[in-house]
């Protein structure tokens, strides 16, 4: 399985972003997919992921009403539109795909992407 993310960059506070993932090889439609990000010196932390069929969404409290994850599964494509960022957004944002799970991506079952970097000033 590999996972190519692009879209990151720099932007100013209050502007936008879209992040995107192409996932390729076996089954990577059958999957929840999702978003994660890590700031330095911190953990890595669940931005939002996305089901496999059903559109379920779950995103961190610091990115609801801001951010949106969406999903292409004939292109087995993730996307996060982010708007209104702000500098705490800041961060590493990793493209993930789950092993097992349908509705959630679970950080120790998912396959990892290389990471695009966000920058967001003030």
């Amino acid at each position: 399985v590999q996972l190519q993310a692009s879209g990151g960059g720099a932007a100013q506070a209050g502007g936008s972003l879209r992040l995107s993932c192409a996932a390729s090889g076996h089954t990577v439609s059958a999957f929840a997919m999702g978003w994660f990000r890590q700031a330095p010196g911190k953990e890595r932390e669940l931005v939002a992921t996305i089901s496999v069929v059903g559109g379920i969404t779950k995103y961190a409290d610091s990115v609801k009403g801001r951010f949106t994850i969406s999903r292409a599964s004939p292109d087995n494509a993730v996307y996060l539109q982010m708007n209104s960022l702000k500098p705490e957004d800041t961060a590493v944002y990793y493209c993930a795909l789950d092993r097992q799970h349908t509705i959630v991506v679970i950080p120790t079952s998912a396959y990892w992407g290389q990471g695009t970097l966000v920058t967001v000033s003030s």
